[in-house]
């Protein structure tokens, strides 16, 4: 009877152990499979839905002979979360240049995105006419009636999975836009996008 005792304590202790170690290997397993799975990182996305020219001032000014200029570009931005979490991004922003040249800043305030949600910013930029006076190819662009522009956009932020996982993610966005002198629109834009983890 004592060996018996014994005997079945010891078969209780192992079946303890092994419905243990299978409830631990399955959790284990379980958020392996939701990490891969659900709680994988995307990247997250910004694509510019039109480039618009808000306000437009071009013209020469005689006596001083020079170029007066004065042009604010509204960009419509998406920015979209695919993650189930949300994403939240700090102080952001979009910029112009010319012919390789910084020749507009916007800032881009910060904010949050919901777990597979999207969101819409309207920002404009301004040129610092300044910065472009001193190009000598501005005067014969404004001449042959198109100035074109580049216009970059930069949204840092973090991905938090169940508040334990932090990710961090950079959305870019490049567009090339051709401003028409003459009737003073944004004719044409060719957009590029990407993202780094």
């Amino acid at each position: 009877m004592n060996f018996n005792g014994k005997h079945w304590i010891r078969n209780r202790r192992r079946r303890c152990i092994l419905i243990s170690l299978a409830i631990f290997l399955f959790i284990v397993l379980l958020f392996v499979i939701l990490g891969v799975t659900v709680f994988r990182v995307r990247e997250a996305t910004t694509t510019v839905n039109s480039v618009k020219l808000g306000g437009f001032k071009a013209g020469f000014n005689l006596p001083n002979l020079g170029v007066d200029l004065n042009v604010t570009l509204d960009l419509d931005l998406t920015a979209h979360n695919p993650n189930h979490a949300s994403f939240r991004y700090g102080e952001s922003s979009a910029e112009l240049f010319y012919k390789g040249a910084q020749v507009g800043e916007a800032a881009i305030p910060p904010g949050q995105i919901n777990a597979g949600g999207s969101e819409r910013m309207n920002v404009s930029v301004t040129i610092f006419a300044g910065r472009l006076i001193g190009d000598s190819a501005l005067y014969s662009d404004v001449l042959s009636g198109s100035l074109v522009f580049q216009t970059t956009t930069r949204i840092p932020g973090r991905v938090s999975l169940l508040g334990i996982f932090k990710h961090h993610i950079v959305t870019y966005s490049s567009c090339d836009v051709t401003v028409n002198v003459s009737s003073r629109t944004a004719d044409n834009s060719n957009c590029r996008y990407k993202a780094k983890l």
